[in-house]
C-alpha cells in the first residue's frame, strides 16, 4: 500500500511531465510505477491536489496560475464559468441541497470549481462520477445557487430541465 503523500507526489510528477488526458491514462501510468489505485481514490486525489482538466489534458491549477498558461487571468469566477458551461447538464433542488448532473467522470472537476468560487450560501460539495450534491445553508440558498449555475450555463437546454417537484 502506497502512502497518500507518495501517491500525490507521483500524480504531480506524471501530470507535470507529460500529457495525461483522463483518469484511465493516469491510472495506467501510476500502475506502471507500482501504484495501483481505485477510480474513487484517484478522483479524490485529483481534487485534493487541485488538478483541472483543460484542452491540453490534466493540469495543476496552481501551476497554471503561476505560469500564466491561460490566455487571460484564470480567476475563480472565470474558471467556474468555463467549467459550468462545459460540464453542467442539469440542476435540481431538494431542500437545502442543489443537485448537479454532469457527463460521466466530470463531477469532481465541477465540484472543485464550485468549492473554490466560495459561492454565498454554499457549505460544500460531494461529487460522485456524474453527480454533485451541493450542501447549502438554507432552502433559499439552494434555489439561488441552482439559479446562478443555470444562469452561468447560458441557455444550455439540458441545464433548463428541472422537475416541477424541484422548483
Amino acid at each position: 500500500m502506497v502512502a497518500k503523500a507518495q501517491r500525490h507526489r507521483q500524480i504531480i510528477k506524471l501530470i507535470e511531465s507529460g500529457r495525461i488526458s483522463n483518469q484511465f491514462d493516469l491510472a495506467q501510468q501510476l500502475s506502471r510505477v507500482g501504484i495501483d489505485t481505485t477510480q474513487t481514490t484517484l478522483s479524490r486525489d485529483l481534487t485534493e491536489i487541485g488538478v483541472v482538466k483543460s484542452p491540453a489534458g490534466y493540469q495543476i491549477l496552481s501551476a497554471m496560475l503561476a505560469s500564466g498558461s491561460e490566455a487571460r487571468p484564470f480567476d475563480r469566477i472565470s474558471s467556474l464559468t468555463a467549467t459550468v458551461r462545459r460540464l453542467l447538464l442539469e440542476v435540481a433542488i431538494g431542500g437545502t441541497q442543489a443537485v448537479v448532473h454532469t457527463p460521466p467522470g466530470q463531477a469532481s472537476a465541477l465540484a472543485v470549481e464550485i468549492d473554490r468560487a466560495k459561492m454565498p450560501g454554499v457549505i460544500g460539495t460531494i461529487a460522485g462520477d456524474d453527480c454533485i450534491f451541493i450542501a447549502c445553508t438554507t432552502n433559499g440558498s439552494a434555489k439561488s445557487v441552482a439559479r446562478r449555475l443555470q444562469s452561468i450555463s447560458k441557455g444550455s437546454t439540458a441545464s433548463q430541465r428541472r422537475s416541477p417537484a424541484h422548483s
